[in-house]
């Protein structure tokens, strides 16, 4: 369902604007959007009454109409790009990818194109190429943590590749990949996953700074919403007292730590623990 949510939202978007008339072609761009909608959301229902065969018959519908659409609208980017994220939800990548390539073709501004076309691309272990676009999106829309986020992701997952390029140093990779994680997390804060990933990326540093480490992770800590994650939290904080020499911090952190499914992290840690851990 995620890519479904991705194509709402483009459409919400490519639809919106100044109050004017809607065009016929934007009419029916609205209609197969509302269509496709109502079809997943119907087959959310469904549960063990989900009819594949007639899914399928519906969305190949679907499919028509946007082949239709764009036969008659042949330079329409927001068909292109709404088609685009229909094929990619439903597994065919090459077909979306070329869709989005008309798209961005037709009308470079779309960053939600822009980013998909990086996923297809870093997919396609393609990251050098993959970077352009994700750098496009971020320029077109710098406020959306996703693309902040999926830049990192990708700097960290292929960052051989780009070392061993002519245009990326190891310093201008690591620091670029810490900057898209602190930027995803800054711009959401709520979503625990772009949060604690950059809370993460310290680690991935050749000489992190340790202090403003350990003041993300004593947030992370904060705003845990169950006791083992509160906990896990306060591992990763006892661990960079630990690289910071605040050794009996570390300690009183992990005499709080109790959840026996972190027993045996919490040990490794006790381990490193000098004799004497008084600061």
């Amino acid at each position: 369902m995620k890519y479904l949510l991705i194509l709402l939202l483009a459409a919400a978007t490519f639809l919106q604007g100044a109050p004017r008339s809607e065009s016929m072609t934007e009419r029916s761009l609205r209609q197969l959007v509302e269509r496709q909608r109502e079809l997943f959301k119907q087959a959310a229902r469904a549960g063990e009454k989900f009819d594949q065969s007639d899914f399928e018959r519906q969305l190949q519908r679907v499919c028509l109409g946007y082949e239709g659409l764009l036969r008659e609208s042949p330079k329409f980017a927001a068909g292109y790009a709404a088609y685009g994220f229909l094929l990619r939800q439903i597994g065919m990548d090459r077909e979306s990818s070329a869709m989005l390539l008309k798209a961005n073709q037709y009308d470079a501004n779309i960053p939600m194109v822009k980013n998909q076309l990086g996923n297809y691309l870093a997919e396609q272990g393609r990251p050098l190429e993959a970077v352009s676009y994700y750098l496009a999106a971020i320029k077109l829309d710098p406020d959306e943590p996703l693309f902040h986020y999926q830049l990192g992701t990708l700097l960290h997952v292929a960052r051989d590749d780009f070392v061993l390029s002519d245009e990326w140093s190891a310093e201008s990779v690591d620091a670029a990949m810490h900057e898209g994680f602190r930027q995803a997390a800054e711009l959401a804060p709520d979503r625990i996953e772009f949060t604690y990933r950059y809370a993460e990326s310290f680690y991935d540093l050749p000489e992190p700074d340790w202090d403003a480490a350990l003041k993300v992770w004593a947030t992370l800590e904060e705003q845990a919403r169950s006791v083992p994650e509160r906990e896990a939290m306060r591992l990763h904080a006892a661990n960079v007292c630990l690289k910071l020499g605040k050794n009996a911090h570390a300690q009183l952190l992990l005499a709080n730590v109790t959840d026996p499914a972190l027993a045996e992290q919490k040990q490794k840690l006790v381990a490193q623990l000098p004799d004497d851990s008084e600061e």
